[in-house]
Parts: C-alpha cells; structure tokens; sequence
C-alpha cells in the first residue's frame, strides 16, 4: 500500500480530515493524496499559496511576519498551516514552503523547506528541512515525502 493509502486509512481510523497549504510543491501532496480512489472522505481541500499575497488572502499569514521571517520561514509555515485549519473543515493541516531552486533567496539556501503541521486542539509543529541543492525537481519531490510523512505519523 502507499504512503498515501496508509494515511487516508489512518485519518478514516480516527475520524481526521486532511487540509493541505503548499508553496514550492504546488499542490504536489493534495494530488499524492487524491490519486488514491476513495480519498474524498479524509482530504477536504488544498491550498496553493505562491505568491505571499495569496499567502496572506487565501490562508490569513500576516504580512508582518512575510516582511519580517521571509516566505520561507517556520513562522509563515505556521501560519500557513494554522490557515489551511481555519479556512477549511478539516481538522489535520500540513504546510509547506521553501526555495526548490534553482539557485539560492539571498543567505537562504537552495533547498530549504519549512513545514508546519497542525492539529485541532493540539500546537502547531513546524520544522525545517535542509535537503540541500539537489535540483528543483528532487526537492520538490522530497519535500512532498516529508510532509506525507508528517501527516503519516500524526494520524498513527
């Protein structure tokens, strides 16, 4: 079964719904979660929040922590994911965002990824990610299986 599979029948086992909030993996884990038949009843929604301004109108990051962290921070993966909750019926958000390459953000490396996790009723996890400069393509890819995993082990 896929790591996908194992989390709709995790989320379905305890009654949680899965919203996504994603930046640099432009939706790469809601489609993860979605290839699998039946998925309607866990994943309620995807965000694809690019742009900070769809950061801020889709997910309600403030603009003071994007001017004050960067995009790719833990406090608006934070933000994000506390959003993706607050904006959907789903009860389980994981976030995303980073600098998939090619190239570096100033003294922010090519291939850092910020996660955010959150639970109702529980605090928000975040976590940094250095996959390092593996090529848009592998960092994207792996930051779509970092963040299955977080969702993975949060509905275990």
């Amino acid at each position: 079964m896929s790591q996908a599979a194992d989390i709709l029948n995790g989320c379905r086992t305890k009654s949680i719904t899965v919203a996504t909030a994603e930046s640099c993996t432009g939706g790469m884990v809601a489609a993860a979660l979605t290839d699998v038949a039946g998925s309607s009843d866990v994943f309620t929604c995807g965000f694809v929040t690019y742009s900070n301004d769809a950061k801020i109108a889709m997910l309600g990051v403030s603009a003071q922590s994007l001017d004050a962290y960067g995009a790719v921070s833990e406090q608006v993966a934070k933000e994000m994911a506390q959003g993706a909750l607050a904006n959907s019926a789903a009860s389980l958000a994981v976030s995303i965002t980073g600098i998939a390459g090619p190239g570096s953000d100033g003294p922010k490396p090519e291939g850092r990824v910020c996660f955010g996790l959150a639970m109702q009723g529980q605090e928000t996890r975040i976590q940094t990610v250095e996959f390092g400069a593996l090529g848009r393509d592998k960092v994207r890819a792996a930051a779509r299986d970092h963040a299955l995993a977080m969702l993975l082990q949060a509905c275990s």
